[in-house]
Parts: C-alpha cells; structure tokens; sequence
C-alpha cells in the first residue's frame, strides 16, 4: 500500500491522451535492417515506415553539439573507420560509411524529416559516465521542436526523463529497465529510486525479465510497457502478454492497424 501510494504522488500515470498511442504498434529496432541494410540507416527507416512500423533508434552527440543517430560509442563495429564518435562533428560523421554501404551516419533532424510523421519515433537517448545529459537532452528537443509526428523519448538513464519532466514536460518519455540478475531486494529498492525520479510515461522494458512484478504493478496503474528486443516467438508471446507493444528485430510480423494485402 505504501508503495502504491508513492508511486502515484511520484510517479503519476501519463493518461491515455498523452501515451495511448504507444500500444498502437510495433517498433522496428534500430529500423527494418538486414545484411544490406544498416541498422541506424536512413533506408531502413525507410523500410520501416513504408511497411507501417514504428521506428526504435539511437541518438548520441556530435563534437559539435547535434544529435546523431548511431548506436555505439565508437564507430569501430558499423564502420570502417575507429575512435570515439563524440570527437567527431555531424558533418564529418555524415561522410562515415555504414557497414560498407552507401548509406552515412544521418542526424535526428534527418530522420525525422524523412519520416514526416508517417509513423512513430521512439528516440532512446545514450549516455555514459560522462556525457552531459542535460546539453544531449536539450540538443534533441531543439530538433523536436515543431516536429508534429508522434514520438518519444527514452533511456536507461533515469536523468534523461528527469530532465524532459521538468524541461519539456509534454514530450513522451519513457524510462527502460533491464532487471537481469538484480531481482533481490537493492534491485528491488533501485528500480523504484530510479522511477520515483524519472517520472517517466512509460517503461521500456527487457523482454527476457517479463513477467515481472514491478513491470505488472506499474502497468496495472496505467503505465504502458514497451517490451525489448523481441527477436523471437517466445519472445512476441511474453510481450503480447505482458506489455502494450514491442521493439522487434529479425522476425516477421504484420504491423498493427495494417491490413495484409494478399
């Protein structure tokens, strides 16, 4: 009862109006990529969209303050090239190969302009020990900011909520746990710290820890949860059980509200 009771002063349920959306699709991780196709690339987003699913991607900070998309902190395993990616600037990191294709690294404001709003965008925001969250967030809604496609912003960073809470509180954001072997009890106490303080609309969360307790809990009270990565059927029947949508890779699946053609 207690926690009931601070979960709801702390961490107060979105409503449906604001987040309702959420459940309405399933969400291409990283985009609908394949051997030829990048993940993180502009064609498949493309993909993506044309096939009717929500977009998952990645966005970090360029050298010279823009967000980009690009997953990992070095360009080493998507590139030819190596280093950190935050020493380099949009530009540069626009003329960097992906995975030896013709696709480059693209910035949010591309993506999104590619997009237009055909589907939506979950945005997870990476960060590190030492990024500064605050200049990221703020890098990503200056790109937001007239964008009127349905979108959302997450990370495993509980700052990153936090700051869209008290910074631009209608923006979507979504907190994403992974519980892995850290179900005792300072688990336990951590993951309700780390939501009391993201406030966050909804939670992202690791498909193999589902069914969880928290996960149940939370969503009961109108929290929608959004399972990651279903890269199986196993995987799709824990999150069509246990949450409101999922972020899927490498298996086929008709997208919600889409009517297959034969």
């Amino acid at each position: 009862m207690l926690f009931a009771l601070l979960d709801r002063w702390l961490s107060p349920p979105p409503g449906l109006r604001k987040a309702g959306w959420l459940g309405e699709y399933g969400y291409a991780h990283r985009g609908l990529h394949d051997a030829g196709v990048p993940e993180n690339s502009r064609s498949a987003f493309e993909r993506a969209a044309m096939s009717g699913f929500g977009i998952e991607l990645d966005v970090q900070r360029s050298s010279d303050g823009l967000p980009v998309v690009f997953h990992d902190e070095t360009l080493d395993r998507m590139t030819g090239e190596t280093g950190a990616l935050a020493r380099r600037s949009a530009a540069q990191l626009g003329a960097v190969r992906l995975a030896g294709t013709g696709q480059t690294i693209p910035t949010l404001r591309q993506v999104l302009a590619d997009v237009a709003g055909r589907v939506p965008v979950l945005i997870e925001i990476k960060s590190g020990p030492d990024t500064r969250v605050a200049a990221l967030c703020l890098a990503v809604r200056r790109v937001l900011e007239g964008y009127t496609g349905l979108h959302a912003v997450m990370s495993f960073d509980p700052r990153v909520a936090h700051w869209y809470a008290q910074h631009s509180p209608h923006t979507v954001r979504g907190l994403s746990i992974t519980e892995g072997e850290d179900r005792a009890l300072p688990g336990k106490v951590r993951r309700r710290l780390a939501l009391w303080y993201a406030r966050p609309d909804f939670l992202a969360y690791d498909v193999r820890d589902l069914p969880s307790g928290f996960a149940a809990v939370q969503r009961r009270r109108g929290l929608p949860v959004v399972a990651w990565t279903v890269a199986s059927n196993e995987h799709r029947d824990r999150a069509e059980s246990h949450a409101d949508a999922d972020i899927f890779e490498g298996i086929v699946r008709p997208a919600k509200g889409v009517v297959e053609r034969a």
